[in-house]
């Protein structure tokens, strides 16, 4: 009896730090057989990235990798090898699913472009993930996840519906745009998985960071570029943090929350949250449409109000009150949270080195093929002999001669 969405499924891969890997982590967690590659001594530099478990540096407490890597089979592999090369091409046979993030130059090179390997298994899946995709004149591009970030014009989009005016825009959560291109290649693989089963047929799935990251601001780009002239910043600004909306990011006495008042039914909320003051009565604010033409003005009066208040108590009243407003929350917030400890979102997995850690689970549940902790990270090479003798019928002298060769 099958008990995860993706039991049947093998994956292969061949990536590191963390859109790949997070694209692989999120089969995995559906069920899939993922086996990750890391280099042989030095493993995905992921290891190397903090916070790392009780602020001790070490390749196995890795807070990034332990998360990024749950569920997951891990073998060491030295692709510049020929054997190593071999052995690959052996594993590409076995798999379902192959998922890489190389350089596109790189791939050629060592002839595991999908044109190669589809005619070693033509059902093949290979999914890539690069910074700006397979073509176009960007295809070569190095770039770390601040370049890509700021190339998919999230951190503008965030600057420009700030409240601080007089600030260039900032870097943001470094890693956010990273995970976003792993959920798009996911998403993406997914959909090829199911276009293989009513046909049989295996594809290859091109997916770019950059415009992973676009497609989370359609309106904004959209906006722009169906305009009949060019807006200017000023223009920009005034349509983003004015745009018909009062509200938008606000500081409180001990925090921060998120407000939006729209329509008609959330102003008049908003007002009896405020207790009714004298300047609601005016003019600016008499309808949906003069609120609308002077949003940044009663915003900023809305701040000077709520700057008093506690973000608990705003939080509270405003939702009984039928105001769309929610609290930023923070991670010890999330941890503590009623709402998540109900849901059973965060649960501990047992690591062999770093101990008892609390993970986030998943987004969803399903009722049949439930989410499930089936292992923790790999440790570097820990899975080598179930994989090299028990998939591919390696002895172990012939284990121990590979590894002495450098090509495991």
């Amino acid at each position: 009896m099958v008990s995860k969405a993706l039991e049947e499924v093998k994956v292969l891969e061949f990536c590191q730090f963390v859109a790949g890997p997070y694209c692989t982590k999120l089969l995995a967690d559906l069920g899939a057989e993922v086996i990750k590659i890391e280099e042989p001594g030095i493993g995905d530099p992921a290891r190397r990235r903090g916070p790392f478990f009780r602020d001790i540096p070490h390749a196995e407490r890795s807070g990034l990798f332990l998360y990024l890597n749950t569920n997951k089979l891990g073998i060491t592999l030295n692709m510049n090898t020929a054997t190593g090369k071999d052995i690959f091409l052996r594993m590409v046979r076995e798999v379902d699913i192959l998922v890489e993030d190389n350089p596109p130059l790189r791939i050629r090179e060592l002839g595991l472009d999908y044109d190669c390997l589809r005619e070693i298994n033509p059902q093949l899946i290979m999914t890539s993930v690069t910074p700006f995709g397979q073509t176009g004149p960007y295809q070569e591009y190095k770039a770390y996840p601040l370049n890509i970030f700021h190339a998919g014009g999230e951190p503008c989009v965030q600057y420009l519906m700030s409240p601080i005016r007089d600030r260039a825009p900032v870097a943001g959560s470094l890693l956010m745009g990273e995970h976003d291109g792993g959920l798009s290649a996911a998403t993406a693989t997914l959909a090829a998985l199911f276009y293989r089963g009513m046909t049989g047929q295996g594809q290859y799935v091109d997916v770019s960071k950059q415009e992973s990251l676009i497609a989370l601001e359609r309106l904004e780009n959209v906006f722009y570029a169906n305009r009949e002239r060019p807006e200017t910043q000023e223009m920009i600004k005034t349509w983003a943090q004015g745009g018909g909306m009062i509200g938008g990011l606000m500081r409180c006495r001990d925090g921060y929350v998120v407000l939006a008042a729209m329509q008609e039914n959330q102003w008049r909320g908003l007002v009896e949250l405020m207790g009714h003051p004298a300047w609601t009565q005016d003019e600016i604010c008499r309808s949906e449409e003069t609120r609308s033409m002077n949003a940044q003005k009663i915003t900023t009066l809305v701040q000077e109000w709520m700057v008093n208040q506690s973000q608990e108590e705003v939080f509270r009243s405003g939702q009984e009150k039928g105001v769309p407003i929610g609290a930023v929350n923070s991670p010890k917030d999330l941890v503590n949270s009623p709402q998540l400890r109900a849901r059973g979102f965060f649960v501990e997995i047992e690591h062999p080195e770093a101990g008892k850690i609390k993970y986030a689970t998943a987004a969803y549940q399903f009722s049949k093929t439930p989410w499930s902790a089936q292992r923790p990270a790999p440790l570097l090479g820990e899975h080598n002999e179930r994989i090299y003798c028990g998939l591919l019928g390696y002895s172990r002298q012939e284990l121990v001669k590979m590894r002495q060769a450098g090509v495991i």
